[in-house]
């Protein structure tokens, strides 16, 4: 993956913070002005921290690890879906239900629950209930599938997260926090960057610049899961052909012993006999 380069950033007006009436202290580190009235974030710092973001993200995904995406502001749930799904991740892009992660188990029935009438649907099972409770039922995956749709193959508690405005996402960041999983975010000048691991300072609302980040991770992502993938399949071939030099020497000493037998049993055979002694 090459080097963002500042003209992208430019292009994509990364560099365009909130208006400094509204901007949050703890991030001065990484504003490089102000101009008419708005924070400019330098983007110097931007491409430095976007680099660890990459390189966490990089290192994570090579070990087959998971990411949930999270954006639910309006301009950013179409992306964050087709993105998080183009690199087979999950994602939410609806309104945080309180205990996604921090209470998963409970969202895990939720989703068994939305599995279990999908299943029950596809197999034609809906067509012999009574017409109103079919309808409830159909009624019930839309709602279901609303919120959960992203996280439906989701076992267990994602092995990281990636969040776009962390301020409108407080409730996701606080879990994930709480639950110790790291966190990879896009923070503007009006946010509290504590809490955050791998901090990308830019503009969480224009599309262009969430698009940005959110297209780089992904791809990031496909490339880090192929060579996982290909590593699995190393170690599978490996080990299978661990398991056939296992069978050809445990053959070839069945042989030597079979071998040893039937020597000992000719040389046995060959041996002359005793003669016996005639009284006198």
């Amino acid at each position: 993956m090459a080097n963002i380069a500042v003209k992208e950033l430019l292009e994509a007006g990364v560099h365009f913070g909130h208006q400094t009436t509204r901007w949050n202290p703890k991030m001065r580190d990484y504003i490089f002005t102000a101009r008419n009235g708005i924070h400019i974030i330098d983007l110097q710092k931007t491409i430095h921290k976007f680099r660890e973001a990459e390189k966490f993200v990089e290192n994570l995904t090579q070990q087959g690890k998971k990411i949930l995406f999270v954006a639910t502001k309006t301009q950013a749930k179409e992306l964050i879906a087709d993105e998080a799904s183009r690199a087979n991740m999950f994602y939410i892009n609806q309104r945080w239900l309180g205990g996604t992660l921090t209470n998963f188990q409970t969202i895990r029935k939720s989703i068994d629950r939305l599995l279990g009438l999908e299943r029950m649907e596809e197999e034609g099972k809906f067509d012999l209930l009574h017409k109103k409770e079919a309808q409830q039922r159909r009624k019930e995956i839309e709602k279901l599938n609303k919120f959960l749709q992203g996280i439906k193959t989701m076992k267990d508690l994602p092995d990281a997260v990636f969040i776009v405005d962390t301020r409108k996402e407080r409730i996701a960041l606080a879990e994930a926090n709480k639950l110790g999983i790291p966190v990879v975010a896009i923070v503007d000048t009006n946010c509290d960057p504590d809490g955050i691991d791998y901090l990308i300072p830019g503009n969480d609302d224009a599309i262009r610049s969430i698009s940005l980040f959110t297209k780089r991770l992904a791809d990031i992502a496909i490339e880090g899961h192929e060579v996982y993938k290909a590593k699995q399949k190393d170690k599978k071939e490996e080990a299978e052909a661990n398991a056939q030099k296992g069978d050809s020497k445990s053959g070839s000493d069945s042989g030597k012993k079979k071998e040893g037998a039937a020597d000992s049993k000719t040389k046995a055979d060959a041996k002359p006999k005793a003669e016996k002694s005639v009284p006198a």
